[in-house]
């Protein structure tokens, strides 16, 4: 009797370990990963939350009061197309010239072309800054940072930031229901915006 509760006892504890085996390795690695971060001399837990914070601000010195309140609200922003020939669909053709197109900006996500008429997504195009000053952690921009790289090379050289990106088909990386539920949005700012300056309008005029 006692040599099966025995043998009964070792085999669960084998299981447990086995189970619990990958939870303590995931935990060891977690705490040996947080010792050597906090080895770094001059390391400082807050320094993303700060190095955004002053992205916030130069990104909104830099752009329009438009710009930034739809960055602000949204989490993106919305660059309006220039080129005569309009930026390539996919790499099968181009968007008819003339016709209006832009571009959604996100933080470390591709660039979003679109027809705004009809919400038709045209390409991904993919685009990196990383940012080759930080001595540690991620070599990745803060979010603001990154969309205001993106914006100055829209707006500043958009063929040659086309050019250079690497273009997919609308989905690659980007949801297209997440780009349709965020030009559902930015329509619905727009609209919001529009009627408080109107009423800002009406209640001044004489």
């Amino acid at each position: 009797m006692l040599l099966a509760l025995f043998a009964t006892s070792a085999v669960i504890l084998a299981l447990l370990w086995e189970i619990s085996f990958p939870r303590l390795e995931r935990w060891s690695e977690q705490r040996r990963s947080r010792r050597e971060r906090s080895a770094i001399e001059g390391y400082d837990p807050g320094r993303e939350r700060r190095a955004e914070r002053r992205a916030r601000q130069l990104l909104k010195s830099c752009v329009g009061d438009e710009e930034w309140s739809m960055y602000r609200d949204l989490g993106f922003l919305r660059v309006w197309g220039r080129l005569t020939g309009g930026p390539e669909q996919g790499g099968t053709q181009a968007t008819e010239a003339g016709a209006p197109y832009a571009y959604l900006v996100y933080p470390h996500k591709p660039i979003v072309s679109y027809l705004p008429q009809t919400r038709r997504l045209l390409a991904e195009y993919c685009v990196a800054f990383p940012d080759e000053t930080r001595p540690y952690g991620s070599a990745r921009l803060p979010d603001s940072d990154d969309v205001l790289a993106k914006w100055m090379a829209l707006t500043g050289d958009e063929r040659r930031l086309i050019d250079s990106a690497n273009m997919h088909l609308p989905g690659r990386q980007v949801d297209p229901r997440q780009v349709r539920r965020d030009l559902w949005r930015l329509s619905e700012w727009e609209r919001t915006r529009l009627a408080r300056q109107r009423r800002a309008t009406g209640a001044t005029a004489p």
